[in-house]
């Protein structure tokens, strides 16, 4: 009997025993190697480093051109502004290449325009002010002119000379190089947007096709659809908002023959051309109205102040909402908030492109989303 019980146990024990550690060593070393989804936690660590720094990369580039970015954003968008202009002379059989090329001369000849109203005033009073100056340098040592007593309790002539000798002459290069740098970067950025507006304008057929061939075929007559929609309701607001700058321009120039304000005319082209600049245009162009107002008196120049103030509330809230709403059928609320959410994230750009951005998500909307929930 012992050796039928030694027979039994020695079984149960090689049984248990013997299999047991290699499958069980087996299954925990495969463990240990393997991470997420069969791979190894040494590709699954590879592929999330990798990643983060191509993110990081990435946000990094497009902070590095956003400065670019914009200017491209802003071409594409004057084109597209001009783009019913285009169209209609395309109609009336002109070539689209002739076409974008009398538009630009359209262009050139109203900045030409307006330099013709506004440089001849400007020079004027430059030679004014030239001559002025040796007037003012005697009045400054003629202690009994107002300027002379002014020198003689604040010294500001032995001011400005240490402030020169002491550093000042480094300081003011600094300046006329940083000046330098402003206008070389300004013209070169114009220059950016007019090659670029030009190629996008000549070329925007192509473009659209090229843009449509990521769609679908079967897809593609209605996203065609949609596209020219958005592309004449861009027009439409540029349209409205030509016929708001113009209503600026012309408020400006009553106001300043019925005051007295010189050269009423130039000021009105150019209010009318600054109000083209959403949120600071016709802020900007208000200030300097108001100083070249000071040339009258300095009630006439509060007066002028406050009157842009007024129009500028009046625009915001009035004139601009029911404009848009004509035009491009935008709600005066989603004018407001769109423009002051445009501006907050790209600036002045953000603002000019934030109606045609509102009017496109609007389309967008009522054609792939809103006529889905509506039929379910």
């Amino acid at each position: 009997m012992g050796p039928d019980a030694d027979d039994g146990r020695e079984p149960e024990q090689a049984a248990s025993a013997g299999p047991g550690p290699g499958p069980v060593g087996e299954r925990g070393r495969g463990v240990g190697r393997k991470g997420v989804g069969g791979r190894s936690w040494f590709a699954v660590g590879f592929s999330l480093g990798l990643g983060a720094t191509l993110a990081w990369l990435t946000v990094q580039t497009v902070l590095e051109v956003g400065s670019l970015l914009t200017l491209l954003l802003l071409a594409v968008f004057l084109a597209l502004a001009l783009e019913p202009v285009v169209v209609w002379l395309t109609r009336h059989r002109l070539r689209r290449g002739w076409a974008v090329a009398v538009v630009l001369v359209l262009l050139l000849a109203l900045f030409a325009g307006f330099l013709a109203l506004v440089v001849p005033p400007a020079a004027d009073e430059i030679n004014a002010l030239v001559k002025a100056v040796p007037g003012w340098l005697r009045d400054l040592h003629d202690h009994n002119s107002a300027l002379g007593r002014f020198e003689d309790r604040y010294h500001l002539v032995e001011k400005a000379r240490q402030q020169f000798s002491s550093g000042g002459a480094a300081g003011l290069a600094g300046g006329l190089l940083g000046a330098g740098k402003f206008v070389v970067g300004a013209v070169t950025s114009a220059a950016i947007v007019i090659v670029v507006t030009v190629y996008v304008m000549a070329f925007l057929p192509a473009l659209k096709q090229f843009c449509l061939r990521f769609v679908a075929a079967r897809k593609r007559p209605h996203a065609q659809e949609v596209t020219e929609e958005v592309l004449n309701r861009v027009g439409r607001y540029m349209l409205g908002n030509v016929a708001t700058s113009v209503i600026a321009g012309a408020a400006t120039f009553v106001w300043c023959a019925v005051t007295g304000v010189p050269y009423p005319a130039a000021l009105g082209v150019f209010i009318a051309l600054m109000d083209l600049i959403p949120i600071v245009g016709t802020t900007i162009g208000g200030v300097i109205v108001s100083l070249v107002a000071l040339s009258v008196s300095l009630p006439i120049a509060l007066a002028t102040a406050g009157f842009y103030v007024g129009f500028r509330l009046a625009e915001d809230y009035l004139i601009v909402p029911r404009v848009m709403k004509f035009a491009v059928d935008v709600h005066p609320l989603v004018t407001v908030v769109g423009v002051l959410i445009g501006g907050a994230l790209l600036g002045v750009i953000g603002a000019l492109v934030a109606i045609p951005a509102a009017v496109a998500i609007g389309i967008v909307l009522d054609e792939h989303v809103f006529s889905r929930t509506d039929a379910s």
